[in-house]
C-alpha cells in the first residue's frame, strides 16, 4: 500500500498473495486509512504495529500504550477490518470447493456440491464470509432442523445436519485463516447422532429368503449373506477378482451410482475367504454370466445390477411376501457379521473379512451378538451354515439376472 501521512510517502506490504480478490481487499483497507488520515484519527502503530515507521509518527504515549495490556483492545478494529474486507460467501465457497475437490472421491464431491447449492449458498451467499457470526450459524442450524427429510413427516437427521455444518465450518475456518480474522466457530458442538441399530436376519430367515427368492437372484443373495460385502462391492465384483483356486474374493473396486470407483476406505481393500456355499454359488453363477460380462452379477445386457431396481422391485416385495420386517439390503452385511460371531469366529478374522481396520467397530456395533469367541479360521461358520443348509446344495443353472421392468413389477 502506498499513501502519504504527515507529508511523508509511506509504503507497507502484506503477506497475502497477489490476486484480484486480495487487491480489492487492500484497496478497501487503503480507502479506510485515507479516511482516517483525513479525520485525524489514524494511528500508524495500530494499523502497522510491526512497521519501523510507526516510531516516527506515533507519540510516546501511543508507543507506551502499544506495549501495555490495552494493546489487545486497540488491535480489535483490525479484526473488524479484516472481516469487512472479505469476499462474499458464495464467491469464497466456490473458490474453496474448486481447490479442495481435487482431493475428494466423486461421490463426496457431489455430496458437498449439493450441500453448497441446496443449503449454504442460499443462506449465506450474499453475506461476506467474515461477517458470519456465531448467532448466524446457530440460527441456520435451527432452520436446518425443520427442513423436511426423505421420509414422510420426518425432518433432516442429526447426521445430515452435522454433514452440512461441517462443510460450513471448513469454509469459515479456511476464510478466517486466509484473511486473518477470528473464527466465530467456537464451542459449537455437533448434534448427537441417534445410534442406528443393526437388524440382521436370523439363520432361519436367511433360509426362507434363499428358498423363496427368484432363481436368478439366489446366487447373488448367497454371496451377500455369507461374505458381508457392501452393495457397491458385490455389484461391482468382476470375475478377474474371483480366485477360485485360492477360494478368495478380492475386493478392489466398488460400483457407486453406476460408476466404478475405489473402495470406501483403504482398509476396504481386502480378501474374503469363500465358504463352501459361496464357492458353489459363484461357480454356478459363472456358468450363466462368465461368458456374458466382466461383472459376476449382471443383467441380460451384461451390465452390472441396478441397486435401486433390485431393492424396489425384488427385495422389498420379497420381504413383504415372507412377512418379514422391511430392512435395507445392507442388513445382509450385518447378517454375515452376526452369523460369524454366533459361530464363534475370532473377531480379528471377522474384522478382516468385513474390511474394518480394527475390531473396535465390530464390538461397538455387534456387542450383543458376541458369544465366547474361540475359533479363528472360518471353520466354525462353515459348520453353522452347512448344518442349516446341508453339505450338498442342489444347484440349478443360472442365467443372467433378468432385471424386472415396470410392467412386471406392477403386475
Amino acid at each position: 500500500m502506498d499513501f502519504r501521512f504527515k507529508g511523508k510517502r509511506c509504503r507497507e506490504y502484506t503477506s497475502y498473495g497477489d490476486n484480484p480478490e486480495n487487491r480489492r481487499r487492500m484497496e478497501e483497507t487503503l480507502r479506510q486509512i485515507e479516511a482516517e488520515i483525513e479525520k485525524g484519527t489514524f494511528s500508524y502503530r495500530q494499523r502497522f504495529p510491526e512497521s519501523k515507521l510507526a516510531a516516527k509518527f506515533d507519540s510516546p504515549e501511543t508507543v507506551a500504550m502499544a506495549k501495555s495490556p490495552v494493546a489487545e483492545a486497540i488491535a480489535a478494529p483490525q479484526d473488524t477490518l479484516a472481516r469487512n474486507s472479505t469476499p462474499l460467501f458464495s464467491s469464497f465457497a466456490d473458490q474453496w470447493f474448486g481447490q479442495q475437490s481435487v482431493e475428494w472421491r466423486r461421490t463426496y464431491k457431489a455430496t458437498n456440491r449439493q450441500i453448497l447449492d441446496l443449503h449454504l449458498i442460499p443462506a449465506f451467499g450474499l453475506k461476506r464470509v467474515g461477517e458470519i457470526t456465531k448467532d448466524d450459524i446457530l440460527n441456520f442450524r435451527s432452520v436446518l432442523a425443520k427442513v423436511p427429510g426423505r421420509k414422510k413427516n420426518a425432518t433432516l437427521s442429526s447426521r445430515r445436519i452435522n454433514a452440512v455444518m461441517l462443510v460450513l465450518r471448513q469454509i469459515i475456518d479456511e476464510a478466517a485463516d486466509r484473511f486473518k480474522f477470528t473464527t466465530p466457530w467456537t464451542r459449537i458442538k455437533p448434534l448427537r447422532n441417534k445410534k442406528s441399530d443393526v437388524e440382521p436376519f436370523s439363520l432361519e430367515e436367511v433360509q426362507r429368503v434363499l428358498a423363496t427368492i427368484r432363481p436368478d437372484f439366489r446366487n447373488y443373495m448367497i454371496v451377500r449373506f455369507f461374505t458381508g460385502m457392501r452393495t457397491g462391492e458385490i455389484n461391482g465384483l468382476k470375475w478377474k477378482y474371483v480366485e477360485f483356486d485360492k477360494r478368495l474374493i478380492l475386493i478392489r473396486e466398488a460400483l457407486v451410482d453406476g460408476e466404478e470407483e475405489y473402495t470406501k476406505t483403504d482398509s476396504s481393500q481386502r480378501e474374503i475367504q469363500m465358504s463352501e456355499m459361496v464357492f458353489s454359488a459363484l461357480k454356478e453363477q459363472q456358468k450363466g454370466t462368465g461368458h456374458l460380462s466382466a461383472f459376476a452379477f449382471c443383467n441380460r445386457d451384461g451390465k452390472p445390477l441396478d441397486s435401486n431396481n433390485f431393492t424396489k422391485r425384488v427385495w422389498y416385495p420379497l420381504l413383504r411376501y415372507l412377512g418379514l420386517s422391511p430392512r435395507r439390503p445392507y442388513q445382509t452385511r450385518h447378517t454375515a457379521a452376526t452369523l460369524w460371531l454366533a459361530s464363534g469366529e475370532n473377531p480379528q478374522w471377522i474384522a478382516r473379512q468385513l474390511g474394518h481396520s480394527s475390531t473396535e467397530m465390530l464390538f461397538k456395533v455387534y456387542s450383543r451378538f458376541v458369544p465366547n469367541l474361540t475359533r479363528r479360521d472360518g471353520s466354525a461358520f462353515e459348520r453353522l451354515v452347512s448344518g442349516a443348509f446341508g453339505t450338498s446344495q442342489q444347484q440349478t443353472h443360472i442365467n443372467p439376472i433378468n432385471q424386472p421392468d415396470a410392467e412386471e413389477y406392477h403386475a
